[in-house]
């Protein structure tokens, strides 16, 4: 099978060759898929507003679908930075620069670090940015107590889906957080960022109210983050996932057997922007959002790489070490049985 075959092996047929006419973005429908996302994000979280300035609590679920565009939103700064959602790059950055104010990401500082998880996805070597912390088994078996400790609080699923999102949109992206010395850009990335966040922001609580601006925007960023991060967990955390050291790393074979297939289905999948396909987007990261389902048309050997639906996705949670001899992804459980006697 293709999905067991060697680095070597999958080398062939070139796969940016293969996929590379389905690279070319159309501007009208980037337009559109823009206008049908924050358009509705902006009239729920204005009726959910209205219905709480109201008393009616009940307009709180409005929150729900208005978190889920918020995620979509996110996709589309995504391509920005990959340059896909246009043809010419400065709309690319300034698009994806507006976006993040909603989404509360700095674009460039982002942009840098995704680019370096794109260059390293499934590197033992080159593991730290941009990525889930990772573990083999030897090395977690050589930690101290206290870093054992640690790590499991780290893969927690109440630290890791609750907690971390949080954290990470609301504190970590606040400061160019492991690019504090990668000059300039970071830091002026985050700032403006901060900065024109702190307008619309000022600007809603002037007409809302702080308490009611809080109950609508904390509730939205909270969902949004959670399932964004659930979104890239699962993208790379799963079973039968690739890693391998640098002498053996091959980028599309990482990319093909590194990042899974998250079948979701159709609305999911429309509310994250197809990023489910994220084998082909790795292996490809120029090809649009809205073009990814053609290539899984035209290429079905691709469908069932790496496939997990989201029923098997939930059983991903406990795989949380890396074992290097298995070549696969283990529970703690499974670490304890694999310890020395």
């Amino acid at each position: 099978m293709l999905a067991d075959a060697p680095a070597q092996q999958t080398r062939k047929p070139s796969w940016s060759l293969l996929l590379a006419k389905y690279r070319e973005p159309s501007a009208v429908r980037s337009w559109f898929e823009i206008a049908v996302t924050a358009i509705p994000f902006v009239g729920l979280w204005a009726l959910a507003a209205i219905a709480v300035l109201n008393g009616h609590w009940w307009g709180l679920v409005f929150t729900i679908p208005a978190a889920g565009l918020l995620v979509r939103l996110f996709i589309l700064q995504h391509d920005c930075g990959h340059g896909t959602l246009f043809a010419q790059r400065g709309l690319n950055d300034w698009t994806g620069r507006i976006l993040g104010v909603f989404t509360l990401t700095p674009y460039d500082y982002w942009r840098r670090t995704h680019a370096v998880h794109h260059a390293s996805a499934g590197n033992l070597d080159r593991r730290g940015i941009g990525d889930v912390d990772t573990l083999t088994v030897r090395e977690y078996q050589a930690l101290s107590r206290f870093g054992r400790v640690r790590y499991r609080l780290y893969r927690h699923p109440v630290v890791m889906f609750g907690l971390g999102p949080a954290w990470l949109f609301l504190c970590q992206y606040r400061l160019p957080i492991g690019l504090m010395r990668a000059g300039a850009q970071p830091w002026v990335s985050t700032i403006a960022t901060n900065l024109a966040i702190a307008v619309p922001v000022a600007a809603m609580i002037w007409l809302v109210g702080l308490v009611p601006f809080l109950v609508v925007q904390v509730p939205i960023t909270l969902m949004a983050a959670t399932a964004g991060v659930w979104l890239f967990y699962v993208q790379h955390q799963f079973e039968e996932t690739h890693w391998s050291e640098e002498d053996e790393w091959s980028f599309q074979h990482a990319a093909l057997h590194g990042s899974s297939h998250y079948d979701l289905p159709p609305v999911l999948r429309w509310f994250t922007g197809n990023i489910g396909i994220h084998h082909v987007h790795h292996l490809a990261a120029k090809i649009p959002f809205y073009r990814l389902p053609e290539v899984l048309r035209d290429h079905p050997e691709l469908r069932d790489m790496g496939r997990i639906t989201l029923l098997e996705s939930l059983k991903c949670v406990r795989l949380v070490l890396w074992d290097e001899k298995a070549r696969r992804l283990v529970s703690f459980r499974d670490a304890r049985a694999l310890a020395p006697a």
